[in-house]
């Protein structure tokens, strides 16, 4: 909940003007807050009503034009003044006299005191201490006055204890479901609690022993109802820390729980379905809650509603999705968990317990770091790459500009027209060793549109798609030239080196057998515009940064979410180089659907997500049919084929071979994997460089260009994103060049860092 007010606003109540009165407006000015002035007791009064300030200063020097302490009196007879901190200005003390008591001030309403200065620095000092102590503590009362409301019509139990378990406050629903009244139970220990016998026996000791502990606990749990009756409910209880970081309360949240015979333990029906209740709302209540962890539907203010006919139909239709069985799975296995706590020993609930803090993270697929101090490089790798930033906006804008000059090569026409030296480069397109930075050399940055003629040729893409080679290379021109080429990295040189690595594992035996042309074809395209107008920079930095592309896309995949959208836009913008302007409707929704799933696979958020599951549904079930095909005697079965060209499978396959593709420098010969290496080394340190000048946060700090060894930073990389997902795709396809490329250049940066070297060669010899 928001806890400030910005700006803070300011009454003053000076009878004349003067040093004092004129210090206080222009503290007022200086620390940004919004300021009045009163010169009556009637006027201040009428103000405060209409604006509800939060600090109001009263001139208590001079008694002959009002009498201080009175305004004040005044002004806490009303409401709003609960939260309002009231300044007394009060005379200098002549040095014979005696400190006077604040006494009589605190009895009439007054706050604090300030002694007349009229120093505006000492002014703004005045009102900067009392915003940052009592105007937000009284910010924090009046929330809770707000949650608290909350709590008196949620429709949930709630409980709260003290750290000793005496109960300090219970809600309306509490009342309703145990048959209490709050003053019945407010104040006694829950052990004076009548208990049910229903539980087994060491269950209130797993609970203390859990929550003792700082943990949640969440199960079910009988208790006894006033009236004697056991009633079953899901209970949640949270420790709430406060000062020095000890536990001052416990939160108790409860629920009935609802059994699997479709029955719903009924609580005192009879006084929630009188009075102004209906009989509809009176039989919603008998409707299974198949969620057990969800809230309840029923809204608060229906209670009141003039509109039954509405009201009436709301509560059918809220019975008619709670009976839907659209349980998601993550929510049975944690239901499954719960019930198998109820008859556990102690030991087995409570690594349950530990299972289902596990299971209820968003992030279920992110290992868990060392501490920053372990590992640096791979902490700020990880926080670099797989977050959206500190989500700190600034009043900085970083918004780029597209670099979108034209070489002087001339672009040939088709294929025949390639200049001899380049066709002679392109002739080994199809090797993995292939030299891509020789191409950039040999087209003056321009190796995309050569590179994209001969492998989109290669694939029939112009064929499939029904359009011209002329048309095509319009497109790969203007695609190319969306690239920055001042990007040190994310240039359309990377572009072509991930349309290489994707048209070298698009050439694999398996994965043709696994991939119609369709899913070739998205694939090339997702490759060549997967980091189209990439302005050099993370998307952490553009979080920060308060970028309009952050704003855009709401700090949720904003660079990838960016190149997909630009590239349908950029293709769409003149015929000449509209490459799907001829295929039919359908096919091109598949396309589309296809190349927007695979360039935003290259986010590294879900990193481990799309390579867990590659791995469990691809690697795994492989795995069993081939053994299962050696026993029989079959080389290739028919079941591997089936498996492999599911529509799922086929997504997770395209996925990886982009990911892949798109990271795959460390598996490069090892003077290309140099290359690449201090291309984004340099990249990252430009970055961190612009951080600091815009005073923005620091995302990775270990890229410092003084202090970083780059060295670490491609040993962490390897070792957090790389050895895993290229194991997997090799078991997949057979790699073994990559493997051993990746083997040898993990090495050479070993050595390098055991040798303390921190640049991309060891130095010379001396």
């Amino acid at each position: 909940m928001r806890l400030t007010q910005e700006p803070i606003q300011v009454l003053l109540v000076f009878a004349k003007e003067d040093s004092q009165s004129d210090a206080f407006w222009w503290a007022c000015d200086r620390a940004g807050f919004r300021c009045n002035i009163a010169r009556t007791p009637e006027s201040a009064v009428e103000c405060f009503l209409d604006k509800h300030h939060e600090i109001i200063v009263i001139d208590g020097r001079h008694s002959r034009y009002f009498d201080p302490e009175a305004v004040c009196r005044m002004i806490r007879a009303t409401k709003p003044s609960e939260n309002t901190v009231i300044l007394a200005v009060v005379p200098q003390k002549l040095p014979e006299q005696e400190e006077p008591s604040v006494l009589p001030l605190l009895c009439a309403g007054f706050s604090r005191r300030f002694v007349e200065n009229s120093s505006v620095a000492a002014c703004c000092n005045e009102l900067l201490q009392i915003e940052h102590g009592e105007v937000r503590c009284q910010f924090k009362l009046r929330a809770c006055n707000s949650v608290f409301t909350a709590l008196e019509h949620c429709q949930e139990a709630v409980e709260i204890t003290s750290e000793d378990h005496i109960l300090q406050y219970v809600n309306p629903a509490f009342e309703r479901m145990m048959g209490y009244q709050r003053g019945e139970v407010i104040g006694k220990e829950l052990t004076e609690l009548p208990k049910s016998d229903k539980n087994r026996a060491d269950l209130l000791d797993t609970i203390n022993t859990c929550i003792k502990k700082g943990k949640e606990w969440q199960g079910c749990y009988y208790a006894r109802k006033k009236s004697g009756d056991s009633i079953q409910q899901q209970v949640k209880i949270v420790p709430v820390f406060g000062q020095g970081g000890k536990i001052r309360h416990f939160v108790a949240i409860k629920r009935p729980h609802f059994d699997n015979n479709n029955q719903v333990h009924k609580f005192n029906k009879e006084e929630r379905c009188s009075g102004e209740h209906s009989q509809s709302e009176c039989h919603s209540l008998r409707h299974r809650d198949r969620r057990k962890d969800s809230i309840d539907a029923r809204s608060v203010s229906s209670r009141g509603s003039d509109a039954p006919s509405l009201q009436n139909r709301r509560h059918s239709s809220v019975a008619r999705i709670h009976s839907m069985t659209i349980e998601a799975p993550i929510t049975k296995v944690i239901n499954i968990i719960n019930a198998a706590q109820e008859n556990s020993p102690v030991t087995v609930a409570e690594a349950l317990d530990r299972v289902l803090e596990i299971l209820r993270t968003t992030e279920l697929y992110s290992p868990q770091l060392a501490s920053k101090e372990d590992d640096p490089h791979t902490n700020d790798l990880v926080g670099g790459l797989m977050s959206d930033g500190l989500r700190r906006l600034s009043g900085n804008e970083y918004v780029f500009s597209k670099n979108m000059s034209q070489s002087q090569l001339a672009i040939p026409v088709t294929l025949n027209d390639v200049p001899p030296s380049i066709a002679e480069m392109l002739n080994d397109e199809e090797c993995w060793e292939f030299n891509i930075l020789e191409l950039e050399a040999a087209t003056h940055k321009r190796p995309l549109t050569y590179l994209g003629l001969k492998i989109f040729t290669s694939f029939g893409v112009c064929d499939f798609l029904n359009c011209s080679e002329a048309t095509l290379r319009s497109w790969l021109q203007l695609i190319e030239a969306s690239y920055h080429s001042s990007n040190s990295y994310h240039n359309s040189t990377h572009a072509a080196d991930v349309l290489h690595a994707t048209a070298y594992f698009l050439r694999k035996e398996r994965v043709k057998g696994s991939l119609d042309q369709l899913d070739e074809v998205a694939a090339l395209i997702a490759a060549t515009v997967h980091d189209v107008d990439h302005p050099g920079r993370t998307n952490s930095f553009l979080c920060n940064a308060g970028s309009e592309l952050a704003i855009l896309y709401n700090d949720t995949a904003v660079l990838e979410s960016h190149h997909a959208a630009l590239a349908f836009q950029l293709t769409h913008r003149d015929g000449k180089s509209n490459i799907f302007k001829n295929i039919d409707r359908n096919q091109y929704r598949t396309l589309r659907q296809s190349i927007i799933d695979m360039v935003l696979a290259t986010e590294m958020t879900r990193h481990f997500e799309h390579v867990s599951k590659f791995v469990n549904s691809i690697n795994k079930p492989m795995a069993a049919i081939e053994e299962t095909s050696t026993c029989s005697g079959n080389s290739e079965s028919e079941s591997q084929t089936n498996f492999r060209n599911s529509a799922e499978n086929r997504l997770l396959i395209k996925r990886m071979l982009i990911k892949c593709a798109d990271v795959a420098n460390p598996c490069r010969p090892l003077e290309l994997c140099i290359e690449w290496a201090g291309r984004i080394s340099e990249e990252y340190f430009a970055q961190t460089d612009e951080e600091k000048r815009l005073g923005l946060p620091v995302v990775m700090p270990v890229f410092d260009r003084n202090t970083c060894s780059v060295p670490k930073s491609q040993i962490s990389f390897i070792d957090y994103f790389i050895t895993d997902m290229f194991d997997a795709l090799d078991a997949f396809a057979s790699l073994p060049v990559l493997m051993e490329h990746l083997s040898e250049n993990y090495k050479y940066w070993k050595t390098l860092d055991e040798m303390k070297c921190k640049s991309l060669r060891p130095p010379p010899p001396s």
